[in-house]
Order: C-alpha cells, then structure tokens, then sequence
C-alpha cells in the first residue's frame, strides 16, 4: 500500500503542469552586464568633428558600427537620427563605417541622404578585423551604448535597437 501511494505521488508530481521558471537571459545578440572598463578607440572622422573616447566622455555616448548596403544598418542610423535631434548635445552621437578608405566619397553621400548631423567616421583596421577596442562582432549593425566614463553599458549585435530599448540603458546615466 505505502508503495503504491509512493508512486502515485511521484507519478503525479512528474505529471504536474508547473514547471520550474527558466533563467532570465538577454535576447540573441544582446549584452546586458555590468559596466565594462572604459574603452579606448579613435576613428578617423569624414570632418573635423572626433570620434574617439575622449571626446565622447563627459556624456552618454551611442555607437553605431554599420555598412552602407546593410538595409538594419540603415534601420538603425534612422533611430539614431531622430534621437540625437530630440537629444542636441545632452548625449554624443557617432556612425562608424566598416567600409574601406576608398569608399570615404560614397559615405559622405550616405551621410547627408540618411540626415545624418553627428560625426561619422571610418572604422580602423583592427575594428574591421573583430580586434579593435569593440571585440568581434556578431552581425551588423553593432550599437554599443557608453556612461560617461566611457565604459559599455549595453551593447547590441545584428539587429536594430530602437529608440526606447536605447533609452532604457541610458537611463540614470
């Protein structure tokens, strides 16, 4: 008898519908984590206007790592467009192309077709090898976003992060 409610019990614990919560994850292609060191690069910028750590800090900082033919790249600049006209100077603003030096004409016409009024710049070898200050990345476009120490707060890879994603993570920055 004792056996027989044993099994029962074990049948209908097996059985039960409720299942144990699954481990809260960030979705693919996502980094939520604490602030990483500060992160040192320079870009060599369309204009007079730098792309580099030092002059992003002081301020919560948006990259955007793209390619001009990449239609999510395209997506992204757009938002980031919108949000760096509604933000004036409150936050930096920076487009970094993985595209070769001789296609600075070819971006210089992307930039003024997308509307874009922030510093836009020409990624440097390393970073277009995965080895740059940014590590490898994981489809395009890449959106890093930095506190004002210059450090990675969020990071997505391959996919557009729209307005109020971006702004969740620069909130209290």
């Amino acid at each position: 008898m004792r056996r027989g409610c044993a099994l029962a019990a074990l049948f209908a614990a097996a059985c039960s519908s409720s299942k144990p919560p699954e481990p809260a994850q960030a979705p693919v292609g996502v980094t939520t984590s604490a602030p990483t060191p500060r992160v040192d690069f320079a870009y060599d910028s369309l204009d007079d206007r730098p792309v580099t750590a030092e002059a992003l800090r002081g301020k919560p900082a948006v990259l955007v790592f793209m390619q001009v033919g990449n239609v999510n790249s395209q997506g992204q600049i757009a938002y980031l467009v919108a949000m760096a006209k509604h933000d004036g100077d409150k936050v930096g603003y920076a487009m970094v192309a993985l595209e070769p030096r001789s296609q600075r004409e070819l971006l210089e016409m992307y930039r003024k077709w997308l509307g874009v009024e922030f510093p836009v710049a020409l990624a440097d070898a390393a970073t277009m090898a995965g080895a740059g200050a940014f590590g490898d990345f994981h489809g395009l476009p890449v959106t890093v976003v930095l506190d004002r120490g210059g450090r990675v707060v969020y990071r997505v890879d391959g996919r557009v992060a729209k307005s109020d994603e971006l702004r969740e993570h620069m909130r209290g920055l």
